[in-house]
This record gives C-alpha cells, structure tokens and sequence, in this order.
C-alpha cells in the first residue's frame, strides 16, 4: 500500500486517478470499487475545498463522508426500530467522552475495513495515512471520558437502546505544547475546519434558562422566569456497534442565542460588544472544557456548563417520551421510569436531579410526591472518586443567584431527608450535618453534590471492587446503614475493538490464529484460552514479533515528535495519564533519577550486564495545577540531561511524550512493555488504562490501588509487579509521619539531593521536592507516601529487571496477561449496568 502511496504522489497523478473512477453516490456501496466512486462522489459533490483537489486532507473528508453515509443509514433503521418497539432507554450524561479517532473505529466496526482499504488504494492512498488526517475530537480529558466513549461502543455493540449526552466543547481542554519552560497550553484546534462525523439537528432545539426569579401564582404552583435565556442545538454523532445494525447517538449540544438577541440599534451606534451580549455568552459555554474556576465568573461559567448539559438532555428525553406515549396524561407520567433510565456520570450532571423535578412540577404540572417518586427511580449515580476535592461542592450564593428555583427544590429534598432520617433513623441525627445535602456553614455554605446524588439516585455504584468497598465503608457508609440495597459496584472495563483489535493489528491475528475464532472480539473470555499455549516456543516466537512490531512504531514515532531517537531492543516503560500527585508521576522520576545516577557511578563493565530501559511519560497537567506542572518539567528536564549523556543514554532514555490524547494512546499501548499504575493506594477509584496495558501483553508494576487488586487476581499475582502500603494502612502511615516516626530511605534521600545539586538544569525545584518533606502541613508531610513506597518500589523495579532478562519467561507473563483480560470488557460492565441498575433489554435492528 506504501507503495502505491508513493507512485501515485503527485497532485498530477492523485487528479489522473480520479478521472478514471466514475464519481458514482452509493451510500451503501460494499465492494472497493464502489466505495471508490463513492469516495470521488464526495470529492465532486460534497466539496468543502477548492475544486481539483485530492490531497490527504480532502481524501480524509471524502472518505469519511462516505462511511458516514453508511452509518445514516444504519442509524436511521435503528431510529425507526426504536420508535416502533418503544423500549426502555438509558440516556447516559457525561461531562466528558475522549472519543479519539473515528475513522479506522467506523469501517472496523461496520466490517468494512478491507474493502475501503481496496478502494483508498485504487485512489492512490493507503486507509493509514488517509486515517492519520483526523484530528481527535476534544471533548474530554481523561480516564472519565475514555470510560464513557468505551460505554457508547459496547452498548451499540450489545444492541442496547442508549444515547449518550454531552457538550460539544470547540476548543477542548487544551492542546499541550512542551517548551523550554516545561508545559504550554494552547486550544485545540479539531472543530477548526469541521467534523465530518456530527450531524446538526436544527429541529432539535430548547430553551436554557439562567438567572432570573421564581414567581408564585395564585393556586400556588411556582414558575421560574426572567433572566437571560440561551438555546441549545443539538448535534449527533453516530456510535455503531461491531458487526451489528444498531447504530446509536451521541447527542451534543452547542449554544446559541437567536437573532432577536442580537441587539441592532446598539450595534449601529457603535456598542459592539453590548449588541452581541448574550451571542458572546453563548459561545463562551461551549467554549472550554473545565474552564479556570478560581473566580466567581469561572464558578458561574462552570456550573453553567453543567446545567446547560442537564436542562437540554432532559427536555430532549422528556420530549422523547411523550412522542411515544399515548397522550394519557396520569398513565404516561407513572410510566416514565419504566421507560427512561439516567444514568450520571460523576456528580457533574447531578443538577439532572432538581431540572428533572422542575420540568415535572414547574412545566408538567405534576406534584411534588409524583414528581420525587418519577425522579427518584430514573436517575442512577456513578461514583469516580474517593477525593474530597473531587467531590463537587458548590457555593450556595452562586447557586441561588444562577438557579434560583433549582435552590429551592434541592432546600426540600434536604429538608425531607432531615425529617426521613429522624422519624426513621434517630440513631443518625449525630451525623445529620454531614450527611444532609446542604452544609450551612456560616463561613461557606455550599451545596453538597455527591450527597444530593445519593440521596436522590436509586443506584450508587463504584468502578472496581476496591473503591466500592471503599464507598460502602467510608466514604457513604451511614448511607448504606439507611439504604442497604442501592450501593452496588460496576468494575470498569474497556472496549476491545478500539484498544486491541484495531490498535494492535499483529497481535489481534496471532491471537485470532491460535483461538481458531475471531469471536473474542465481543466475546473477551475467550482469551482464558492461550493460557494453554503460554509454554509454546512457537507461539512466543510469534509474540514477541508482534511487540517488536508495535515497538518500532512507537520508536518512529517518538523520534516524529521528540526528535529523540530510542531502541526498541530496550524494555519501554510506560506511564501515561493525567499528571496528578495522586498518581504519583513524582515517584516514577525520582526513580529514574537514582536510576540514573547508579548507572553514571557504574565502570562500562557493569553498565553492559544491566538491562536497558526506555521511560516514556505522557499526560497533560491542568492549567492551574503548579505542582503537576512541575513534574512535567522535571520529566523533560532529566530527559534532556540523560538522554544526550553519551555514557549512559545508550542504557537508559527518558521521554516525556507531548499532548497525550486517544490517538497517541493506540501507539503507545501496542508497543509497551512495562507499565506503571503506581497511586497511592486507595486514591485511584479504579484506573482503565492499567486494563488496555494488560490486554496488550504489557506487564504492569502497581500498588493495590483502584482495578489493579482485580487485575492481579486475573492474570495471576506472579505476573505483577506488585509493591508499596495497602489502601487499609494509609490512615496509619500518615498519622506516624505527623507524629515524627517516618524514617526515609537513603535511596530517596539520594534522588532528592541529586535533583536539588542542579544535575538537571537551574529551575528551581525546591517548591517540589518540599512536598514530600516534613511531617505536616499545607503543601507538606508527603501526603501521597512517595517516600514510604520509594524503597518497596526500587525493589520491584530490580525484579522487573532481572525478569526481562529471562525472555522466555517474560514473554509467557505477558501472554499471561493478554490471557487474563477477558473481565476487563466494557461489553461484561454494560451488560452489568442494563442488567442490575437501568433494567434495559436489548432491542436489535432486524
């Protein structure tokens, strides 16, 4: 195909070609040649440049402008299916969905792979660089939205009816730059030109109000009015499911304010900005994801965002609903949750609670009762986290002042679960200033979002075993004393279309050829069964290409964006997420610093009988977050230094690999070897790109922390490189090292001091390294224990070493590992969560 890419070079040529392929529209066009002229028929018809172009760029947008017209059609059966059999439906709210890339997903998904990379060749292109064109869409950040976009994908693969909800964010997080001063943030760019996949729906339209009064009629009902009104559009992505006709949505909005809003006399007489007021607003909530909220109008933008996500998803379900009912106002009411299942992902759609309750009351008409007894048995809560910042915590006054009427609906929820507890749960009311939704402290009264969920939701789960029990027992547990059936735990999972079968394309064969079956696909059980072969010399030997493939890509691609040049005879070691203290980006560096400083104080002879290693880290810090940042700088710091050390960098490089996204996770995973999920135990709630390592065949050196405890007991505890304190001793640990007890390794002592003498440049790293100094206080006292696992971590490391020397017995880990992951299927989560929480069935196209 390379080759062809390279024949057929030329503008010239590329214009040659397609004069010979009639430019033919055949939305559904299975063979090459079709789809070829179905391709030109884009090129010709669907023009978004100048005529007589066929460069890559415009070879992307044709083509996925044909595979989007499979999907339309796809999508609308599904539609008219759905409408026709009425099931109950989930509708999934999520802040966040890190789609990645669509094109290589769709034609894999739609069985068409082959055929469009025929077509794309007759039109002198391979489907990889024409895939290599597309920009990931920027609408998320991290784990949280990976989880949500490997959801989407398993429910249209497990035929379920389900829509995801989510904002269509133009300038994403951010686009991460590295720069001598470390990290830089700049947007993103991916709605630049456009998105060939979203589909505007301009019928589909509500009206999203903020600020403003309630007002109280005569009979008492009470109505929410004035302020400023925006209006969300929606725009739908398709999701289908591999090898199936269901095809479902990805409904985004987008903000808007209408021409009447725009202020002509003012704009006339030369108030620009004033005329274009509530224009300028608007585009200000779609704008950026997790906007700076240091400020009160960061506050209000941020729950702006929030609210605008919940109001519009809730009048689109709402209208949904009654398209299909029968009219009959009392049985269409009662019928809704047996109908509609929301399900919130994290506490950012947790105003999807009192919207609902408004829409019911304010807009339906129904009463209070009603409207609890609907709201309370539709919507289900996901729990992601253990962190108190994490759990949201909104100030009253910006709450009242944004959503007054919402403020008075949550002010009676609080008031009768008061009254609930004590007529029911008297031994509870010692606890009631926690557990309530409002905390009424004087100095910050704020409205408790994790709470309000709680007592709202008819479900409340955590995402591995671990963290369940965590919630259950900490976190929620007077809750559980008053509710024991609603807490239940969905361990993650992740899709294995997306993060085995089309990112790792030499591995999924051998895999396919020593099953017999490509059925693992969708059925990731099957996996258990290269258990049988993990001795077998000619399957490791297989294997062990398949990496050494995948670990040449990455190589390439490291050098593509880094300019440094890496061996891929070299053990890579990887460690790519979110910079987060938590997740202890810190301990891995300062292990690499003493790593590096043992190999500089070693004679050649000795260098030689080490084994040679590759540290990758990728991840983006947020903004605001200084002591994040500086870790990215010290990573690209010590690579710099070790990686131009002529003694050394042919035994150890260290990479900071920039702007981690999906796309550059698909690369990076495949040719990983080692991977580090190194949290503090009991912080992670549970991690998923530990379960996309483990599928790959990457062996991961961990703490218990989060899936790592399941992972584990899947692939078997001699296959992880396990260390540091359990989530059950951290309590203790950090009250020894308040009381003085803690006693630090030399080795730790060592890294530090070697950081701190200049060895990596003169940025002064001190407002770093201090954080792991001292028994307490603010910014102090090592609050995520590096030092206390810095020495049973370096041990581990050690044996890491020592077993990659041995490679037959690697090589059996890591098929292992790839074995063992069948649990860890977003397919298995899904069915759980239909199953067990939204009561769902699946309801596949004929």
């Amino acid at each position: 195909m390379a080759a062809t890419v390279k024949a057929n070079g030329t503008a010239a040529d590329k214009a040659k070609i397609l004069e010979k392929i009639p430019p033919v529209a055949n939305p559904v066009a299975k063979e090459p040649t079709e789809i070829a002229s179905n391709i030109n028929y884009h090129a010709h018809y669907s023009p978004h440049f100048s005529p007589f172009k066929f460069e890559p760029e415009q070879a992307f947008y044709a083509t996925a402008e044909s595979v989007r017209d499979q999907l339309i059609k796809q999508w609308n059966d599904t539609y008219s299916h759905y409408h026709k059999v009425n099931p109950k439906q989930t509708y999934y709210l999520s802040m966040e969905y890190l789609q990645g890339r669509a094109l290589t997903n769709a034609v894999g998904n739609l069985d068409l792979q082959d055929a469009y990379a025929n077509a794309l060749k007759q039109l002198g292109y391979a489907l990889e660089e024409i895939a290599e064109q597309e920009k990931d869409a920027a609408l998320g950040n991290g784990g949280l939205g990976r989880l949500a976009s490997c959801f989407l994908d398993s429910m249209a693969t497990l035929n379920l009816p389900a829509w995801g909800y989510g904002l269509r964010y133009r300038y994403g997080l951010f686009k991460q730059r590295m720069t001598k001063t470390g990290q830089e943030e700049i947007a993103e760019d991916w709605l630049e030109k456009f998105s060939p996949w979203e589909i505007p729906r301009h019928d589909v339209v509500f009206p999203i109000r903020f600020f403003g009064q309630v007002e109280v009629n005569p009979n008492g009902s009470r109505k929410w009015v004035g302020g400023e009104v925006l209006q969300a559009v929606a725009y739908d992505v398709p999701i289908p499911g591999y090898k199936t006709k269901n095809t479902n949505s990805l409904r985004l909005w987008e903000a808007k304010a209408r021409a009447d809003d725009f202020n002509l006399f003012q704009f006339n007489d030369g108030q620009y900005e004033s005329a274009a007021l509530l224009h300028s607003r608007a585009q200000q909530i779609c704008a950026v994801l997790y906007p700076g909220d240091a400020t009160e109008d960061g506050k209000l933008l941020r729950l702006k965002q929030q609210f605008f996500l919940c109001s519009a998803s809730l009048q689109d379900i709402i209208a949904r609903f009654k398209e299909r009912t029968d009219g009959k106002e009392k049985t269409q009411w009662s019928a809704f949750p047996s109908k509609v299942a929301v399900q919130l992902n994290d506490t950012h759609p947790t105003l999807a609670i009192p919207e609902l309750m408004r829409l019911l009351m304010d807009e339906e008409c129904l009463g209070w009762d009603e409207a609890w007894d609907i709201t309370s048995r539709t919507v289900a809560y996901t729990n992601h986290t253990v962190l108190p910042e994490a759990l949201e915590k909104w100030s009253q006054a910006v709450m009242w002042k944004l959503l007054p009427r919402h403020m008075e609906i949550i002010e009676e929820i609080d008031k009768r679960f008061i009254k609930m507890i004590q007529s029911t749960k008297p031994d509870l009311e010692g606890k009631l200033s926690d557990l309530r939704i409002l905390d009424n402290n004087p100095q910050k009264p704020v409205v408790r979002m994790a709470n309000l969920c709680v007592v709202s939701a008819h479900t409340v789960n955590g995402v591995a075993q671990l963290h369940s029990d965590i919630l259950k027992a900490e976190l929620f547990s007077d809750y559980v004393s008053v509710w024991p059936t609603k807490f239940q735990n969905k361990t993650n999972g992740i899709t294995p279309r997306r993060w085995l079968r089309f990112c790792n394309p030499e591995l999924s064969h051998i895999i396919t050829k020593w099953l017999k079956t490509d059925q693992w696909v969708n059925n990731l059980d099957l996996l258990a069964n290269l258990r049988q072969f993990a001795d077998n010399s000619e399957l490791q030997g297989e294997w062990e290409s398949a990496k050494l493939a995948s670990k040449q890509r990455l190589a390439n691609y490291v050098l593509q964006v880094t300019g440094v040049n890496i061996d891929p005879k070299s053990l890579f070691d990887i460690q790519i997420k979110r910079i987060h203290e938590y997740k202890r980006q810190l301990l891995n560096i300062l292990g690499t610093v003493y790593r590096y400083k043992k190999l500089k104080e070693m004679s050649p002879e000795e260098r030689k009988k080490t084994t040679p290693r590759t540290i990758m880290i990728g991840g983006k810090a947020f903004a605001t977050y200084t002591n994040a940042k500086r870790i990215v700088k010290l990573v690209s710091d010590v690579g710099a230094v070790v990686n131009t050390d002529p003694e050394v960098n042919s035994f150890l490089k260290v990479v900071f690999v920039p702007n981690y996204n999906v796309s550059v996770a698909e690369v990076l995973i495949p040719g990983s070897e080692l991977s580090q999920h190194i949290s503090t135990a009991g912080m992670e709630a549970s991690g998923t790109s530990n379960m996309k390592f483990a599928l790959n065949g990457c062996l991961i050196i961990g703490t218990l922390d989060g899936a790592n405890v399941e992972i584990r007991e899947e692939i078997g505890e001699p296959n992880f490189f396990l260390f540091g304190a359990q989530a059950d001793e951290v309590a203790r640990l950090r009250k020894e090292r308040e009381e003085g007890k803690f006693k630090p390794d030399p080795r730790f002592e060592e890294a530090k001091k070697f950081i701190r003498s200049g060895a990596f440049g003169s940025y002064d790293y001190n407002p770093l390294l201090d954080s792991l100094e001292g028994n307490s206080g603010f910014g102090r006292g090592d609050y995520f224990l590096v030092g206390y696992d810095f020495p049973s971590y370096m041990d581990a490391q050690e044996r890491v070493d020592l077993a990659y020397k041995d490679r037959k017995k690697w090589t059996k880990m890591s098929i292992l590992s790839t074995a063992g992951s069948g649990k860890f299927s977003s397919d298995r989560t899904i069915a759980q969560y239909a199953k067990e929480i939204w009561k769902i069935n699946e309801s596949p196209v004929p």
